[in-house]
């Protein structure tokens, strides 16, 4: 049996596990998950410090409901990190880094918590139509960085940004065709420029995308404004909800025609704004 989530999910921030001190700061920023990362924060050495540090933290009861991103399923720390989280069943749910495998997937949905699932690789990538249809999986995402590299791309050209789209595309189409939440943008690492920030976010919002992982609680209140609908948006919402409302044939507004894929994406906005 799962946990049940709520699936909006429009910034995920990630915290390094060997500062736990930072928690209490995240959970305070307003995302809406916390993701205490024990893969690419830590170094090899720290793990286990890193590990016990978090398990403290959790067995205190402060962090109850924390996501935690664990190791790669092909890397020695994989096994460790499944036994911690098996131990803390207030976590409220799993990272995986690299997946590229139903089977080492499946062994992650053992523990009953949901998962992210991260395309990292050329090899994950290809495994998207299995991996997003393992039972326990809520949603994909992707790392820009890692995949770039594995892929051959150059991040930040024109070049490796037109690949990293066609990334994005397979996961919101995958993500659609197995029913799962909508994914989550990848990281941005500048976070000092939060007009770029929103910018990424809200191109995401336009993508298919629900929501975006962070490294900063200053990017968290970007995040959202770039999420959600603009109020131009909103306006157009309401009035062609207005309009089907107030009159059963109503045909048009602002000189678009009104069917049923307009209604629908007018009630999807407003459920936006609400939700978000």
């Amino acid at each position: 049996m799962f946990k049940a989530q709520p699936l909006i999910c429009r910034s995920a921030l990630f915290v390094p596990a060997n500062r736990p001190e930072r928690i209490p700061k995240a959970l305070a920023a307003g995302a809406d998950r916390v993701i205490v990362d024990l893969e690419d924060a830590v170094a090899p050495e720290a793990k286990d410090t890193a590990r016990d540090a978090l398990g403290e933290r959790l067995d205190a009861g402060d962090g109850e409901g924390l996501w935690v991103r664990i190791n790669a399923p092909d890397t020695l720390a994989f096994e460790t990190d499944l036994a911690f989280c098996r131990e803390h069943p207030a976590l409220g749910g799993i990272v995986v880094a690299k997946a590229e495998t139903e089977a080492s997937l499946e062994r992650v949905a053992a523990l009953g918590l949901p998962i992210v699932a991260l395309i990292e690789s050329a090899a994950g990538l290809a495994a998207l139509p299995s991996l997003s249809r393992v039972e326990g999986v809520e949603r994909l995402s992707f790392g820009a960085l890692d995949l770039s590299l594995d892929l051959g791309g150059e991040p930040g050209s024109e070049g490796g940004e037109w690949l990293l789209d066609q990334v994005r595309y397979s996961i919101v189409l995958h993500s659609r065709l197995a029913g799962l939440a909508p994914p989550l943008e990848t990281v941005l690492p500048d976070f000092r420029d939060l007009g770029r920030v929103e910018r990424v976010a809200r191109r995401a919002a336009e993508m298919g995308f629900g929501g975006m992982l962070c490294i900063h609680p200053q990017q968290v209140d970007a995040i959202h404004r770039g999420m959600a609908p603009s109020e131009a948006q909103c306006d157009w919402a309401r009035r062609v909800l207005a309009a089907t409302e107030q009159r059963a044939d109503a045909t048009q507004v602002d000189g678009e025609m009104i069917d049923a894929p307009v209604i629908e994406r007018a009630r999807r906005l407003l459920a936006r704004l609400v939700e978000r």
